[in-house]
């Protein structure tokens, strides 16, 4: 059984991807794992696909909005295809954590602090050969709008409830390695090992890694407690609250670009408490192409 101990640890790259692999190539092609916003999609060839969807919603009054899931760190088509997609709205609403008084321009400042989370987003990026979302999609387009919670106001709620971005992934983690079923001998390392002992080590890592995004819905369950949390809940409020204010605006086609773990409750919202209705099926852009030649994996003993 493969481990679930690892993904005790999944939190903290779901927070920077957006948030164990197979030890050699099948002989049949698993099912997909999915969700409605990310899924990951075996081939026939021991490769995969991480995909990242567009779900369109409509209300009484004709207007559309799109949940657009985001990937922190993708492909550089996935982040081109998107930019080219994100002109035809009449406001694009994003997700960025930012000083109050903070230019979207300042993004590209060399000088800028950068935090830790940033910091291994720029790992990931490196390591996993992927393109840097803050790097790769243009924000300064007139048409985006900022539908995040500040940084001030984030902290403030926060230290309120005495929550941080730490103890909530520390919780998942505890919530994995407690698992009954989980009796993987190496302690977790198995899948992390096999990865690196691949001979593409980014291709090896982002089959691990895309694997577990497939359930991202149990995984960031572990971090939420019964009134949501900061990182989550009240940020899809603050973003609910500006679409709210572009409705009122009457802008006709909207798009909300958020990391596919906020998607869920973004949709709840809606359907629940502001009249739309998914339109049709979700339209699938491939984020990390894993496809190609098989490659030689070891294999360890169960």
């Amino acid at each position: 059984m493969r481990s679930n101990r690892i993904r005790g640890f999944l939190p903290i790259l779901l927070l920077v991807c957006m948030a164990a692999g197979p030890t050699s190539a099948p002989t049949t092609r698993p099912a997909p794992l999915n969700d409605k916003f990310l899924r990951y999609v075996p081939d026939d060839h021991g490769g995969a696909t991480l995909q990242a969807s567009v779900v369109t919603y409509r209300n009484a009054a004709g207007q559309r909005v799109d949940l657009v899931a985001a990937v922190h760190v993708a492909d550089g088509a996935f982040y081109k295809s998107l930019n080219e997609s994100f002109k035809s709205y009449d406001s694009l609403l994003y997700e960025l954590i930012k000083p109050k008084d903070m230019d979207i321009s300042e993004l590209h400042d060399p000088d800028r602090p950068t935090g830790w989370i940033t910091m291994l987003q720029q790992f990931l990026k490196n390591t996993l050969k992927l393109q840097f979302q803050l790097e790769a999609i243009n924000y300064d387009a007139p048409n985006f709008v900022h539908a995040d919670l500040d940084a001030e106001t984030f902290f403030q709620m926060e230290n309120q409830r005495g929550e941080s971005i730490t103890g909530l992934m520390f919780k998942s983690m505890l919530q994995a390695m407690m698992d009954p079923a989980n009796d993987d001998p190496t302690g977790g390392m198995g899948p992390l090992l096999l990865a690196l002992s691949n001979p593409d080590k980014a291709r090896g890592l982002k089959m691990m890694l895309g694997e577990q995004f497939g359930r991202m819905d149990d995984m960031l369950a572990g971090m939420e407690g019964p009134d949501g949390s900061v990182l989550l809940t009240e940020r899809n409020k603050a973003c609910m609250k500006v679409l709210r204010e572009r409705l009122a605006k009457g802008d006709r086609k909207i798009g909300i670009f958020f990391g596919a773990g906020h998607l869920r409750g973004m949709e709840q919202i809606m359907t629940s408490q502001m009249g739309f209705k998914q339109v049709g099926e979700p339209k699938w852009r491939i984020a990390w192409d894993m496809t190609g030649p098989p490659a030689t994996m070891p294999t360890t003993q169960p």
